[in-house]
């Protein structure tokens, strides 16, 4: 199958930091290469992937030290090009939100739309109302609440390549936070636990500039427990060591998170998850078997506590069969075979 994938252009693929839909991409292209597909990945130029390379900018957003850019006119020129292609593919996959829809409203049956993002947002339920001939992907079935009547074509958890994170039998005493600082993310709520047990917290996270007044007024006084270790960003080189040593990842939600994938980050190292049962948390997470869904600090203190009940070589075991980036393409290459576009090639052929 001839398959195009269209990244957002806001990180790398995958990306040098902090980022999750970049890093689904990645690993999906290279799962349906591995599969024996022809995948074209639409992004910007130091992307690295098995598949062929499209580049539709220099580099990516985020990163690139220009002073003035239009996040809106990269992703304009990226879909343009996708348009220019779209007869060399079977099947076009989008990872862009719905800015594409206008652009191909002549060929939605060719095409499949994963949404990535929180979906309670103003004007949102609009655009799904406008468009409803375009296939969408649901990252987890809680993602879907706010648009219970759009044009759902099934759910698929996110996965990852198995080989990207070492496996780890035991932690080395401290709990981990990893992914952004914001007020939807809860740190304080980390730190709270940590400290309330004792334990040593260690925070890998990024700043960005929207939650800057948040980190400076509500967390870095909080940094100055000894407890705690600030690291600062961090990339995929260095996940393995911060998650596969940590007793547990803290994932103190307190938003309607449409995915995590920073807690099957830390199932591939074996590692447990004490997330709150918020958004996609109950999805992904067994109670009991890879972590513990908890609704309180008191139920997180005591999950801490029950650390030693789970089995991290079942941990990974559970990453393997549920969320590996085969599985995930696998499930991904279901959905294209059931779009009508693809049955008009497989008649054909």
């Amino acid at each position: 199958m001839r398959i195009a994938q269209v990244s957002p252009l806001y990180e790398a693929v995958p990306p040098r930091l902090y980022g999750g839909t970049e890093r689904v991409v990645a690993h999906l292209t290279d799962a349906l290469v591995t599969l024996g597909h022809d995948v074209t990945l639409f992004s910007s130029a130091e992307a690295q992937t098995l598949g062929k390379l499209a580049v539709v900018r220099d580099q990516a957003i985020r990163l690139d030290p220009a002073p003035l850019k239009s996040d809106l006119a990269a992703h304009l020129n990226a879909l343009s090009e996708v348009r220019r292609r779209a007869d060399e593919f079977d099947v076009i996959h989008f990872h862009t939100d719905m800015i594409q829809f206008p652009m191909f409203e002549a060929m939605p049956e060719k095409t499949i739309t994963t949404l990535h993002g929180r979906l309670d947002l103003k004007d949102l339920a609009e655009v799904y109302r406008r468009w409803p001939q375009f296939p969408l992907v649901s990252i987890s079935d809680d993602q879907r609440r706010p648009l219970p009547f759009a044009n759902w074509a099934a759910t698929v958890h996110h996965g990852m390549s198995t080989d990207l994170y070492q496996f780890n039998p035991r932690g080395e005493g401290y709990l981990a936070f990893l992914g952004r600082i914001s007020p939807e993310k809860r740190p304080d709520r980390a730190i709270s636990i940590a400290t309330a047990t004792g334990k040593r917290l260690k925070i890998a996270a990024k700043v960005d500039n929207a939650d800057r007044a948040y980190f400076e007024e509500s967390i870095q006084p909080l940094l100055a427990n000894p407890l705690v270790d600030f690291i600062g960003e961090i990339g995929d080189g260095a996940k393995s060591a911060f998650l596969g040593g940590a007793d547990a990842l803290l994932f103190p939600i307190d938003w309607p998170e449409p995915f995590g994938l920073v807690m099957i980050e830390a199932m591939a190292c074996g590692t447990p998850v004490i997330a709150w049962e918020n958004g996609s948390v109950p999805e992904v997470i067994e109670h009991g078997l890879t972590g513990f869904i908890v609704r309180s600090e008191a139920e997180a203190r005591e999950a801490v506590a029950r650390l030693p009940e789970l089995d991290r070589y079942a941990i990974r075991a559970r990453f393997e069969e549920r969320f590996s980036a085969i599985a995930m393409a696998r499930r991904y290459l279901e959905i294209y075979d059931r779009l009508p576009q693809s049955h008009v090639l497989t008649e054909a052929a």
